[in-house]
Parts: C-alpha cells; structure tokens; sequence
C-alpha cells in the first residue's frame, strides 16, 4: 500500500506540473474573453447609433420632399427637429468612438502580452485595428461634414433666407399720410414663422453655423428694411453735402425737410422698431441673449447714417434766415422723438447710434441760435441802398415782424425757447439766477426787436433835402410794428408795455414833428394878427386887407402844395394811421383858419377866401385811399361850388 500510495503520489504530482500551462492558458483564454466582451458592448451601442443615424437620414430625405410637397412651415419644424435628433445622433456617435477603440487597444495590447495568439494573428488584428481607426474618423466626418446633415444644415440655410425674406413691412409707401401712432403691435411675422425661425437659429448656432445664421439674418433684414424706406421715395437723402444743400432751391429743401422729419419718425417708430422686435423674438435664445441687440444695430446703423448725415448736412448748410423754422421743426422731432429713440436704441449696442442722435440735437442748437443773432445782426447792420423816397415801411420791416410774430407763434415759441435757454446755459454754466425758458426768449426777441428800432433810425437820417419825408417814414415804420404786434403772441411775450414805450411813443413822436413840418409852415402863415378894425383909417384897412389876403394866399398855396406832395411824394399805407393824422391836421389847421377867417372877414371879399368845410375837404384830400388813382381837388373848384 504504501509503495502504491508513493506512486500515485508522484503520478499526480507529475499530472500536477503538466496541468500548469493547460491552467494558465484556461485562465489567460477567461481573461481574453473578458476583455473581448467589455470591447464588444460599446462597439454593438456604436453600431445601433450608426443604424439611427441611419434612420434619421432617411426621415430628413421623406420630410425634405414633404416640404417641397406642400405645408411648407409645419414640415419645417418636424425638419428642424430631425436635425437636431440627427445632430444628437452623430454626436452619440462621436462620443461613444473613444471608447470602441480604447477597448480594442486593450485587447490588442493583451495578446500580444500573453501571447494568446501567434505573432501573425496579432499583427493582423493590430492592422485590422488602424484600418478601423481610419475607417471609423473618416466616416464620423463623412457623416458631420459631407453627409445628410450637411446637407440639411444648408436646406435649412435657404429656407431661413427665404423665410426672412418673406417677412416685408406692410402698407408703407401705398398713401400719402401715414400715421405712425396707430401701429403698436408686432405685426411682422405670425407665431408658426418666429418659432421656425428661432428653431432654426438655434439649430445653425448648435452646428458652428453661428456666423453663418447672423450674417443671413443681418443681410436680409437690412435689405427689407431698406426697401420698405425706398418705398418712400427718399430721393432727396442723396443730397446730404452742405454746399449742395445751398445749392437747392428754398421750397425744394423746406419740402425735404419736411420729409426728412416723417420719415425719419417712420424708420425709428415702426420700421426699425419691428426689425428689433423679430431680432429679439427669434435670436434671443443664442449666447443667452447677448447677441440679438448687435444685430439689431447692424441692422438699424446704415439706415440712421443716412439720416443722420441729412439732418447734419442741413444744419451746417448756410445760415439763411428762413432756415431757423425748419432747424426747429427739426428740433421739435428730435425731442418728441427722444424717449422712444432711447427704447428702441437701449444698452451698450445702440450707444453709438444713440450718441450721434445727441450730436445732431447739439448741432440743431448751436445752428438755430447761429441763425437767430446773425438775423438781429443783419437787421441792425442793414445799411445798403436808401430809404425809400416816399416814406412807407420798408421791405425789411415788413419780413422782421412777421418773422418774430411766426417764431413767437405756438409752433415755435417754445422749442426756440427751450435751444435759447440751452445754449444759454452751454456758455454760462448753471447760473446762480437761472432764467426761464420765456424770460430767456422775450429778452432775445427784445433784442432783435431794438435793432430793427436802430435800423429805423439809421434809415431815417439818410434822408436829405426834405424835412418831412423822415418823419412820414418812422410814423410809418413804428406803427406798422405797434399794430402788427398788438395782440398777438408776440406783443404778449415781450409785453403790451414795453411795446407802447418802445414803439408807439416813438410813432407818435414822429406824428407830432411830421404835422408840425408838414402842415405849420402854411398855419403859421395866419399866425399874426391884422390890423385896420375899428376907427382904423381906410388905407391903413386896405393895407390890412392887402397883408390878410397875402397871408390868405400863403396859407391856401402851402395846403395845396402840402396836398399835393402827399399825393406826390408821401405815403401813409395804414388807414387807421391816415385816418387819426388826418383828423389832427384837420383839428390844427381848419380851427386856425376859421379864427383867421373870422377875425379878418371884414378885410376880404366873401369870394375871395374858401369856407371852413371847403379847407376841410382840401386838408382831407392828402389823405385819401392812396391805392386808387384820384382827381385832385383844387382851391380854385372848391371856390366854383
């Protein structure tokens, strides 16, 4: 037994060491198969993310000819879809890459390790693995860059052209007045048009495509925003140069300006304001949210330039007086146009625009004041030709009042008061007393308003050889600028009181010295009385007489020549102005003559001298309806009735 049981003994140990590389190998050939199964799980999930890929390819090629078929916006959102599912896909597939080929180097790196396999085995498996390596990379490109997905990511590029192109800006240009007030909504695509277009946004901008979908939308919107202006016929914005806006004829530019004013009030209201509603509704997902207020404003900046460069090119355009209206007009829009203009224009994006928005506000002011004191400088340093050689108010008189009583008007009173005051406070800082905006422009117009008085009175001493002819021409002067400006809004800005001082004294001033130069002389002609009453002896009454009947003669003879000259030479164009100096002179003249008449009656022959109602009538004469030619009336007929 014991013998038997040694012999078994050695047997096994014999079969023991010959076991040893038949155990090895059993657990080498389990820890292979383990290794195979751990690369085999991640190549089988990459090939089921190849067969949806697959599948999805084939679902865009079905919904690309159900687009081409018919309900074009509802496929497109299933299409975006696609493409994003397909987009999930490919990236699945990307990821899951690494992986695949990890695991299969590892079971490369362990036979060649353990020597599992032979020599020529494992080199083919490792070439094997390369020509996968190479074949796998060149398909995932394949499939991102050159496959269906390309291939859908530029579908989707032309449907969101057309779309954007689609959506145009209704009813501008089709009727002459448009009211901007009235459009408050967003009406520039429906809800179905937005979300495809957002889908596709976010779609391009998840497929580096980014550049891509800003650039379309830029450039399309900018182009129908563009035309929808164009619709307006804004031919006059090709003229934007100072020099050839000199150039255009007065009622061209007022007409351009006026425009100028509506359209502009069009573009920022409705135009610009819908473009940056669609930029915000449908790109306002990419870059949370950063992104779509830059491409408003690259939309939005050429269109305003153009604009802009207008309103500049008016403003720094020559300095004519009439100019002043429209530069206020243009004011006046700006600021009612101010708070919207910020709104539309808010944050860091539209500070540029916003700013040059400022410089033509500051341009405005600085023009406009410009326009008003070299207006008050022209009155007052006006000194070419004469006066003119009848005494009515001047041409310059006539266009000052006027012009002051316009900017004074409602229109236009407080916008010029609002740039006085601005300009005003530019220059001087913040005064320690500020001044109101009326106080400011009362003083101003004051101003002007005195150096037209300085005009008056420059005229007036050019006159030579004619002691009444200045006097006919300041009556007439100042009670033009009295009654013009008497109870309009002008008189009530710079004051009932200042203008009686001013201007109707200086009026009735120049009454007074006119009567006394043009009608004394001939009164005073009976200023001495005769003698010969009473006991006088009879040649010291005929001489009397003689002396009565020259003095007479005189008197009748300088109110013939003073009518006549009024007929002549004077004019006086008011006929409330005519009436009361022809009621003075009357009241001068006809009492003297009566008390002549009476006191020297006894002296003359009833034939030789006119009745009281007779010098009445030839007084009266002189100041007849001067536009209407007339017979003159002399002594000589008023003698015969």
């Amino acid at each position: 037994m014991d013998k038997r049981f040694r012999a078994l003994l050695q047997t096994l140990s014999s079969t023991s060491r010959d076991m040893v590389p038949l155990q090895s190998l059993a657990m080498a050939n389990k820890t292979l198969d383990a290794r195979i199964n751990r690369a085999v799980s991640p190549a089988v999930k990459l090939l089921r993310s190849f067969k949806r890929v697959e599948s999805l390819q084939k679902r865009l090629i079905l919904l690309s000819d159900e687009i081409a078929g018919g309900g074009r916006l509802a496929n497109l959102v299933k299409y975006v879809d696609c493409v994003g599912r397909l987009n999930s896909a490919i990236d699945a597939v990307v990821k899951e890459r690494e992986p695949v080929v990890q695991k299969l180097q590892e079971v490369v790196e362990f036979l060649s390790r353990t020597k599992a396999a032979d020599e020529a085995r494992i080199r083919r498996v490792r070439e094997i693995l390369v020509t996968l390596k190479a074949l796998y990379e060149t398909e995932v490109d394949a499939l991102k860059y050159e496959g269906t997905l390309d291939e859908a990511l530029l579908s989707l590029q032309d449907e969101y052209e057309r779309i954007l192109q689609h959506l145009k800006h209704r009813n501008i240009g089709d009727s002459e007045e448009i009211d901007v007030e009235e459009i408050d909504e967003f009406d520039l695509a429906s809800e179905q048009e937005i979300q495809v277009l957002r889908r596709i946004s976010e779609t391009l901008a998840g497929n580096d495509c980014l550049d891509i979908c800003i650039d379309i939308f830029v450039k399309v919107r900018y182009k129908r925003a563009a035309k929808a202006l164009m619709r307006l016929s804004p031919d006059y914005l090709r003229t934007y140069v100072p020099e050839e806006i000199d150039q255009m004829e007065w009622e061209s530019l007022e007409t351009a300006i006026s425009l100028w004013i509506e359209h502009f009030e069009l573009a920022v209201k409705r135009v610009l304001k819908s473009e940056k509603e669609l930029c915000n509704r449908v790109l306002s997902g990419l870059m949370d949210g950063v992104l779509w207020a830059e491409c408003f404003v690259k939309i939005a900046d050429k269109i305003m330039a153009v604009f802009f460069r207008f309103g500049e090119g008016v403003a720094r355009s020559s300095k004519e007086p009439q100019k002043l209206f429209k530069l206020l007009d243009l004011f006046e829009s700006l600021d009612k146009m101010k708070p919207e203009f910020s709104r539309v224009f808010e944050g860091e994006a539209g500070a540029d625009i916003c700013s040059r928005f400022r410089e033509l506000e500051k341009l405005l002011v600085h023009s406009s004041c410009r326009v008003f004191w070299e207006f008050g400088l022209q009155i007052e340093g006006n000194q070419d030709g004469f006066p003119p050689g009848d005494g009515s108010v001047t041409k310059l008189v006539r266009y000052a009042v006027n012009y002051l009583k316009y900017l004074a008007s409602e229109n236009y009173r407080s916008p010029m008061a609002r740039i006085l005051r601005t300009e005003q406070v530019w220059k001087m800082g913040m005064l320690s007393k500020p001044e109101t905006d009326e106080d400011v422009l009362r003083e101003s117009i004051s101003n002007v308003m005195e150096a037209l008085r300085r005009n008056v009175e420059d005229k007036k001493s050019r006159y030579h050889g004619d002691g009444v002819l200045p006097h006919v021409f300041s009556m007439n002067a100042y009670w033009y600028v009295y009654m013009r400006v008497k109870g309009s809004d002008l008189g009530s800005l710079v004051g009932e009181q200042w203008l009686k001082a001013t201007f109707k004294t200086a009026a009735e001033e120049s009454a007074y010295r006119y009567q006394n130069q043009a009608w004394g002389p001939a009164v005073e002609c009976l200023g001495v009385e005769a003698d010969g009453q009473g006991d006088s002896r009879e040649g010291e009454v005929g001489a009397a007489g003689t002396v009565a009947r020259a003095r007479l003669e005189a008197f009748l003879r300088g109110i013939e020549e003073c009518s006549e000259l009024h007929r002549s030479a004077y004019v006086i164009p008011d006929v409330d102005l005519r009436a009361q100096i022809r009621d003075a002179v009357v009241k001068l003249v006809v009492p003297t003559y009566a008390s002549f008449i009476q006191s020297h009656a006894h002296l003359l022959h009833a034939r030789s001298y006119l009745s009281t109602e007779s010098v009445r009538q030839l007084v009266g004469q002189a100041f007849e309806e001067t536009n209407y030619p007339r017979t003159l009336v002399r002594r000589r007929d008023l003698r015969a009735r």
